[in-house]
């Protein structure tokens, strides 16, 4: 495997991806449950593999949310197997009926999910994204060609090698997954292979996404960053507030749909950092805030310019005090990345309109943004996090790796 081209591992995929055409469902399902016994006995290795990756990223003085992200343990490496598991669970989307109906001249048309063929995924040191993504195109019959980082090489070529011994154990070709090895040069191989990659699919930090959407020639469905916002309203149940506020930061703070700022209505202001205070420090999370969130209390440091703009993937909040629900609209608007945001109301009307008019890919109510991930939707694992618009929005599991197609009918029918 290592020794291929990434020519002739986007070959090797693409008659893979035919081969899974053809399979039932209780073949994906059966290969799903032998890649993750694969793993399991694999462990050992897995794990000895990223002590390497993360001692190396220390040694190279990467930050402690990137080294959050790369590193797995027993109970990291059970829920790739959960995962994996969770994925048989689920119906098999290819095949599945999106809408059908019959013409005046009798020619019936029914569009069909199809699997896209050759799936890219780019990504930065989660090694996760290596079991999620694999099992995700595996149920939904597409090939995968994975590219992680450099940073996690060594446990993404262990999780590989027993993802595909577990594909061979039940006679199927391996090369339905694919670890992309090499150099910038390989990455840019990968977004000018338009025709031997059906889509691409970035996940990690900004400057990984802009590079792939703005230089790929393979279509990219793009995923984001997470600047995301919760707002504390007048009517909030304020210790609600604290509880949804704490979790939402504090309770993983390296991944994409941790909170990175608070936005708090005047009136309930002194009520809600009263109790939020004392719980964010008990956390360890400092608070960043502006000149009326400072007086609340000395452990308040003033916001720079551009931390509102900031994806921490830290213990940091960024904190603002706003006067009405229009300012907290109008903020994050300004400073949203389209993943997540938040709103803690007792009030229906407040809550309809937050809804209806923040622009992203979730927007929730009374709960927290660490919801938002595909394992919690039930979709068994996810892809990532889309933040475009088109295809798909939000967690993508197994049926945002469709596209679709007509099937047309007839007894011999011709077009007048």
């Amino acid at each position: 495997m290592l020794a291929m081209t990434f020519h002739s591992q986007a070959k090797a995929a693409r008659q893979a991806s035919r081969d899974l055409l053809t399979l039932t469902r209780a073949q994906k399902d059966r290969a799903l449950a032998a890649m993750a016994d694969a793993l399991t006995a694999a462990e050992s290795e897995v794990l000895s593999a990223n002590v390497v990756d993360v001692d190396s990223a220390r040694e190279a003085g990467t930050s402690d949310a990137i080294i959050d992200r790369l590193r797995l343990d027993s109970s990291r490496l059970a829920g790739m197997v959960s995962g994996l598991r969770d994925l048989a669970l689920l119906a098999d989307p290819v095949g599945d009926v999106v809408r059908g109906w019959k013409l005046p001249n009798g020619v019936s048309v029914t569009q069909t999910r199809v699997p896209f063929g050759v799936v890219g995924i780019i990504y930065e040191a989660r090694p996760n994204v290596t079991a999620d993504a694999a099992g995700i195109c595996l149920k939904s019959s597409n090939a995968a060609l994975l590219r992680g980082s450099s940073s996690a090489v060594n446990t993404n070529r262990a999780t590989v090698a027993a993802l595909r011994g577990g594909l061979e154990s039940v006679d199927l070709d391996p090369n339905a997954v694919n670890l992309v090895e090499g150099g910038r040069e390989v990455t840019a191989e990968m977004m000018a292979a338009r025709g031997m990659v059906d889509v691409l699919i970035p996940r990690g930090g900004a400057g990984l996404i802009k590079a792939v959407v703005e230089g790929s020639k393979v279509p990219v469905i793009e995923t984001g960053t997470g600047n995301c916002h919760l707002f504390v309203d007048a009517s909030a149940d304020v210790d609600m507030a604290v509880s949804i506020m704490v979790n939402a930061k504090a309770q993983r703070c390296s991944v994409c749909n941790a909170l990175e700022t608070v936005l708090v209505h005047r009136d309930v202001a002194a009520d809600f950092w009263l109790k939020a205070l004392p719980a964010l420090t008990k956390a360890g999370v400092q608070v960043h805030g502006d000149a009326a969130t400072e007086k609340w209390g000395d452990i308040v440091v003033p916001a720079q310019p551009g931390e509102y703009d900031a994806e921490y993937l830290s213990l940091d909040l960024a904190a603002k005090q706003v006067d009405s629900l229009e300012d907290a609209l109008e903020h994050i608007r300004q400073y949203s990345t389209g993943h997540s945001e938040t709103i803690v109301t007792r009030d229906r009307a407040a809550a309809q309109r937050f809804t209806a008019q923040v622009d992203a890919a979730a927007v929730l109510v009374n709960a927290s943004s660490r919801f938002v991930d595909g394992g919690e939707f039930g979709f068994g694992a996810e892809i990532g996090i889309s933040t475009q618009k088109l295809h798909a929005r939000g967690p993508m599991g197994l049926a945002e790796m469709t596209s679709s197609k007509y099937i047309i009918e007839g007894q011999g029918q011709i077009r007048a």
